[in-house]
């Protein structure tokens, strides 16, 4: 496991020689090792470099990584800048225009901008094959969310955790710390997002609304 990610480091430290992250590290050297994998090994845990344990505001959880050669960049929903925005991102950056009546920059998908201002963007599972959705839903990534979860659920500071669809809205059992805040909607992919339910849902306003009101420093939505 990756161990030299920011105040994330103690975390790390405490799972990497548990018999998860052991069956982890062998499933992937194995994969990456035979099989075309994104994103590239040395992103997977990029989402814990940008936004340090002690600096997370804002969780956002996708399902698993793209898996189109280019687009993974180990935050959840971002592609690198030059990469064509999903439609999953597209509606999001229609939501945070309409709710700030601000300018999207719809030609870049790239979320860093988010990532280091506090907003933890991870993904359930962190890798993918190539062309193959969910073909790396192990039981072991499993066991990583759930502890990531877990660290994240005693942090005794304001956080807001958003969960969009199915997926994410099942880990609420995770988070029952009175101090943070649990903004739940369907996903914003087009199949969720046009049966009703996703635009309008003020998430990002709340979020902000939200931080505010415990004199932390809001989050800049917009990428323009």
């Amino acid at each position: 496991m990756d161990n030299h990610v920011t105040t994330w480091n103690k975390f790390f430290s405490q799972i990497q020689n548990e018999d998860f992250c052991d069956k982890l590290n062998e499933f992937l050297n194995r994969e990456y090792n035979n099989h075309e994998c994104y994103p590239p090994r040395e992103l997977m845990f990029n989402a814990f470099r940008l936004t340090p344990l002690d600096k997370v505001k804002v969780v956002i959880i996708g399902q698993d990584p793209y898996h189109e050669r280019g687009q993974a960049m180990g935050l959840s929903f971002s592609v690198p800048s030059g990469i064509n925005v999903p439609p999953s991102l597209v509606n999001i950056y229609k939501e945070i225009a309409k709710e700030y009546e601000c300018p999207m920059n719809y030609q870049s998908g790239d979320l860093t901008y988010l990532a280091e201002q506090g907003v933890l963007l991870i993904n359930a599972i962190l890798s993918v094959r190539a062309k193959q959705p969910l073909s790396h839903n192990i039981a072991e990534y499993k066991m990583f969310l759930a502890r990531v979860l877990e660290v994240l659920n005693r942090q005794h500071r304001p956080i807001v955790f958003l969960l969009w669809g199915g997926f994410a809205r099942k880990l609420k059992s995770y988070l029952h710390n009175p101090t943070h805040l649990v903004l739940e909607s369907v996903h914003p992919s087009p199949l969720a997002a046009n049966r009703g339910g996703w635009f309008g849902n003020d998430h990002f306003k709340k979020t902000n609304e939200y931080l505010k009101s415990h004199h932390l420093k809001e989050i800049k939505w917009s990428n323009m």
